[in-house]
């Protein structure tokens, strides 16, 4: 039996008899699109990029892109050699060191001439001899220790230690203790026509560790490349957990509607929406990048959310021919008015289509908003989240109930009889529920909310931007990678947490102008007593050096010489390969090693370096270069002292202008997924106070998962603003699809109080499985091998759950003071 307020709009009545007046035909077109959209996903593949993880628009990424050729990126992997008995000065560890040398210089990703060991003729000491200065490379050409018949002797390693010492590496190539040695590789540049396999080149350093890890040596690689490749690996074991959410929903689906069909049914629907969103990423030309590999989950939790209330009107209508309200007896009573499949499927399309597609909508909309993070796997992300939200309008709301219309039950009297269970068992949980409508009742619970939110919201602002710990916050502290990095950064005096700030500067400037210099020192020394900061190098601490071995070594003449030509003496030398300065000097990065690279540490030393080049009119926007270079076009024996200090390269440099643009964006993104279901509800329920009451619990909830993420040390990233954002989309259905029910009882006369109870007796129930299946769902990601996976299962298990309650909670108190403030709430359910 139809309801009165079931009759549908113009619309709606065009899209029911499109729909069911052409089953078959629906039927058969979207199993070609899926088997299209299947054959194109099976042809997905992992793709990560450097590049698509930075926003290239910042201020620091122009930067990185202006001085990528002069200096290499932010993509160094570090490969330390440690002998186990902590003595690297053995023949047996330099021949292992030389060959892992010579094995990460021949890959064809690495850049030779700017990677670094003992071995490689880049590596270079300079000593004070009675002529003046002398030089070589550390390792001395008659050291071969590969070489059939060459012994090793005492002396040798005594020279070689001499070296080290010379050349000043110790902490950098060299262990601090001794134990081992460094070898710096910088990749190749991502280009147009160099696309960077970064899981290829992880799988080759882990080769290489394979292979000569053994015999007293141990291998620990880390860098972008390497930790792209075990989050990839990581990745591998989503498809293992995505079977078992399928498993487990289908499970509580069926525990939910004692139907092994409508579980089917449902569950083989929500499966459809992600075939067709991994199919039209294909299509689009997009790969799957392993920081969006949770996005299937969340499409597929959100067909299932929708799925679960088709089924649930699907069931009303089949048993009870409508609403599912009153007592047992007129319940059963009602069974008389049960309709067939057919009939059930058009009541269910015709009654949700409008509440679906909106809440649907929203999604899109606000899926779209993360857009405003100027990042291309962001974006990726976004574009992923949207279309396949958008699909499932198509599989959910039409493919589903079509399917649902050639759906016969078996046992429906038993059926029937377990449904009025659902439906009367939690009676005196609504009828409790029901009270918090009143008026004292709904003014305690909004008091309550607020207060909530406004703690909430002071705890949560300390939520941290950027990385909350140490190590690298996408793998677990026991991870191999992490373990390395820890390793590293306790035996040598860097890591890869790297800070470069390119001072520019006129031409020849660090042979010509003493001034330029003596700032690029004063800057390094600023620096290097900045909490965080490991070691600082830089062109004039070299030259220093340089000019004390002109003057017989003294400590005393270990300063920048004043005079063009002493100076000019001090620098000459040295050559762009040593990475402190360009072709024409115009350009010297200042190196700044960190300690780690956890947001608090970035900001401090980013903080740093802002106020010293302020405090020394050091920077104006924009490249010094070209502006100096028009200068002296027109001035004859052109000059200058001016240093402009430039954030920023290195991958610390990366990492602080996505987190500038993760803060800016993150108000954005809230702001604009607030507004897209505020609009969306306002014009599905065209009350701009009823679309209010769906919103402000979604309010409530955003602010409360960023105080969980406060307590649980989880930094805002890009991946976690993103899931922050996905969770909000997905619990707005909750609101809408109570607040949808409430209104069709409200259009019937009845009063607030009634209409909730009505809505939590019918679609309590399903709301409650929803946020139940989603949660456990979400919730077997906390055994992922990968950290941040299982950082998210925890928030997305807390935002279902929590936004299931706050709809449940807040959602009527709100429609009593905003909606029907002078209505008598003395109504009481029958039990």
């Amino acid at each position: 039996m139809s309801l009165p307020n079931a009759q549908p709009g113009p619309f709606a009545r065009f899209a029911e008899t499109l729909v069911f007046g052409n089953r078959p035909l629906v039927l058969i077109v979207f199993a070609a699109i899926t088997a299209a959209m299947l054959y194109f996903a099976a042809q997905l593949e992992i793709d990560a990029g450097f590049k698509k993880q930075v926003p290239l628009q910042h201020e620091y990424m122009q930067t990185f892109l202006e001085y990528e050729a002069d200096f290499g990126g932010a993509n160094r992997v570090l490969v330390a050699v440690i002998a186990e008995d902590g003595d690297m000065y053995d023949q047996h560890f330099m021949q292992v060191l030389e060959n892992v040398t010579n094995e990460v210089i021949n890959l064809e990703a690495t850049d030779d001439a700017r990677s670094r060991s003992l071995f490689t003729p880049n590596v270079r000491f300079i000593e004070v001899v009675e002529d003046g200065l002398s030089g070589g490379n550390v390792i001395p050409q008659t050291f071969t220790p590969n070489v059939p018949g060459f012994e090793a002797t005492p002396e040798d390693f005594a020279q070689i230690r001499s070296n080290i010492l010379k050349a000043n590496i110790t902490g950098r190539l060299v262990a601090r203790d001794g134990s081992g040695a460094m070898i710096w590789a910088d990749l190749i540049p991502e280009s147009g026509d160099n696309k960077v396999d970064y899981r290829a080149i992880a799988e080759q350093f882990e080769e290489i560790r394979r292979k000569y890890e053994k015999e007293g040596v141990t291998i620990h690689v880390i860098g972008f490349a390497k930790m792209v490749g075990d989050i990839a690996d990581g990745a591998a074991s989503v498809v293992k957990f995505f079977a078992l959410t399928v498993a487990f929903t289908w499970l509580l689906l069926f525990l939910y509607s004692t139907s092994a069909k409508l579980a089917s049914l449902t569950v083989a629907a929500a499966l459809v929406s992600v075939i067709w969103m991994l199919g039209a990423l294909k299509l689009m030309g997009f790969g799957i990048d392993p920081m969006n590999m949770l996005t299937p989950f969340l499409i597929f939790a959100i067909a299932v959310s929708h799925g679960e209330q088709m089924i649930n009107r699907f069931r009303g209508e089949i048993f009870f021919g409508g609403l599912e309200e009153g007592t047992v007896e007129e319940l059963r009573a009602r069974a008389a008015n049960a309709v067939g499949p057919l009939e059930a499927a058009r009541l269910s399309f015709r009654m949700l289509l409008g509440p679906g597609t909106v809440a649907l909508l929203a999604g899109c909309i606000g899926f779209g908003a993360i857009m405003v993070i100027p990042i291309d796997m962001v974006r990726e992300l976004a574009i992923t989240a949207t279309v396949g939200v958008a699909l499932t309008i198509l599989t959910d709301l039409v493919l589903l109930p079509v399917l649902l219309s050639y759906t016969k039950l078996r046992n429906i009297d038993r059926k029937r009889e377990f449904r009025l269970r659902q439906l009367t068992r939690f009676d005196r949980i609504w009828a409790a529920l029901s009270r918090l409508s009143s008026r004292p009742a709904a003014a305690v619970v909004i008091l309550v909310g607020l207060v909530g939110w406004f703690f909430a919201w002071q705890h949560g602002n300390n939520v941290m931007i950027g990385d909350a710990q140490k190590g690298v916050a996408e793998l677990h502290a026991d991870a191999r990678y992490n373990q390395d990095a820890v390793l590293i950064s306790e035996r040598f005096s860097l890591g890869v947490d790297i800070l470069n700030v390119i001072a520019e500067s006129g031409p020849s400037a660090c042979t010509t102008s003493y001034a330029a210099m003596e700032l690029i020192d004063r800057f390094a020394w600023h620096m290097q007593n900045v909490e965080g900061v490991e070691q600082v190098i830089t062109l004039p601490a070299a030259a220093k050096i340089v000019n004390a071995g002109w003057n017989d070594g003294s400590m005393r003449w270990r300063v920048l010489p004043r005079d063009p030509d002493t100076l000019r003496q001090a620098t000459q030398n040295f050559e762009t390969d040593s990475g402190l300065l360009n072709a024409d000097c115009s350009a010297m990065p200042i190196t700044i090693f960190l300690a780690d690279h956890q947001a608090t540490t970035i900001d401090r030393v980013v903080a740093a370096v802002k106020d010293f080049r302020e405090a020394n009119n050091a920077f104006v926007p924009g490249n010094l270069q070209l502006k100096l270079a028009e200068e002296a076009a027109n001035t004859p024996d052109f000059q200058t002292d001016q240093v402009n200090l430039r954030l920023a390269t290195g991958n610390v440099g990366v990492m602080a202008a996505t987190n500038d643009e993760v803060r800016k964006a993150e108000h954005w993104i809230l702001g604009l997924l607030y507004a897209a279901v505020f609009v969306m509800c306002l014009l599905s329920f065209r009350n701009p106070l009823a679309a209010l009451c769906v919103l402000a619990p979604l309010v409530l909830v955003t602010e409360l998962g960023h105080s969980l993420m406060v307590e649980l040390g989880i930094g805002m990233k890009v991946n976690t603003l993103c899931v922050v954002a996905l969770g909000v989309g997905i619990g707005v259905d909750y609101g809408i699809y109570i607040f949808a029910r409430m209104r069709e009882a409200m259009s019937q006369g009845r009063s607030l109080s009634e209409s909730y109870f009505i809505a939590l007796k019918t679609t309590g129930i399903a709301i409650f499985y929803t946020a139940l299946t989603l949660a456990v769902g979400v919730a077997m990601w906390i055994f992922s091998d990968l950290k941040f996976q299982a950082d998210m299962g925890v928030m997305l298990t807390f935002m279902f759950v929590v936004n299931m309650i706050a709809a449940i909670i807040f959602l009527p108190a709100l429609c009593r003071w905003l909606l029907r403030p002078g209505e008598s709430d003395d109504w009481r359910p029958k039990l």
